[in-house]
């Protein structure tokens, strides 16, 4: 049986798309399509249905792949891996969001660059992310959620802390924590608020965990980078939502206050993505693996 139909068949039930699979592969559509169809006359049984959306295996298709893959992927790895340690320049290429990946993915990456990595990056929303890594446009995606279906495989990064913080001037206004936490959501209605979108994603995920309620009042500033927020709240323009990590330097020099520090604070997990397969790759595997032992500190 040919490897090489065997590559495309297993790339086609991961992609579950002609389409796909085929710019994964370097191929044509018609290629993929033909060699698919080559392999199934050789084993006399249908390995995929067509649908509307793509293609979905037959439970032959599911045996084969189980199978196969493994080895597949393990012939990958020692053909990038070569048969010495001398390996030239490898780049990787990252995506995740803008300040998450500034502030802690690439830091910890800079230490692979005296090993032979050069890194390039490339920033979007979480399903931007997922399509550019599905079309291998990345190679390791940063996501605050999991992928679906067999192309994309991914594992818990780390978990963020969300502060909800205002400027020193505006929590002496409120009263402090205190107040805030016996009058609750109420106590803020007054304040003007800081966001990254219209639809408040950090406020209302803030105010739905800690005061089982949503927030009765729109943005005062929307500005899509979370950096700007913090800058934004600190000249005292209002309350803002964020990451412990990023505005975690301006609560310690006094610049914002946490306004209230509940027992239980909001949290969102971030995930590391990568294709299926992808890691046989030897850069990709020293990076996913040296980001997953870097999180432990974050």
């Amino acid at each position: 049986m040919d490897l090489a139909l065997l590559r495309t068949f297993v790339m086609v039930h991961r992609a579950g798309s002609f389409t796909r699979a085929a710019g994964l592969l370097g191929l044509s559509q018609p290629a993929v399509t033909g060699q698919i169809r080559t392999l199934e006359r050789q084993l006399g049984r249908p390995l995929f249905l067509r649908t509307a959306r793509g293609v979905v295996p037959t439970t032959v298709g599911d045996e084969l792949a189980h199978k196969v893959a493994p080895h597949l992927d393990a012939l990958l790895e020692i053909t990038e891996a070569g048969l010495d340690d001398t390996s030239p320049l490898r780049t990787l290429h990252l995506a995740g969001p803008p300040e998450f990946t500034a502030l802690r993915a690439l830091p910890a990456l800079t230490a692979l660059v005296a090993q032979g990595l050069a890194v390039r990056c490339a920033f979007g929303s979480t399903e931007e992310l997922f399509e550019g890594l599905s079309a291998g446009h990345h190679d390791l995606a940063i996501a605050t959620s999991r992928p679906r279906g067999r192309l994309l495989e991914a594992a818990p990064l780390c978990d963020e802390e969300h502060v909800l913080i205002a400027s020193p001037r505006w929590a002496a206004r409120l009263g402090g924590p205190a107040v805030i936490q016996v009058k609750g959501a109420g106590a803020l209605e007054a304040l003007p608020v800081v966001e990254v979108h219209e639809s408040l994603p950090l406020v209302t995920r803030y105010w739905s965990t800690v005061f089982d309620t949503r927030p009765v009042t729109s943005g005062t500033i929307i500005a899509p980078d979370l950096r700007a927020v913090l800058t934004c709240v600190a000249r005292g323009a209002g309350l803002g939502v964020l990451p412990r990590y990023l505005c975690m330097d301006a609560l310690d020099t006094g610049e914002v206050v946490a306004l209230l520090n509940p027992p239980v604070p909001p949290l969102r997990t971030y995930f590391l993505a990568v294709r299926t397969g992808a890691l046989a790759l030897p850069h990709i595997a020293k990076a996913y693996e040296w980001l997953l032992r870097s999180a432990v500190d974050w």
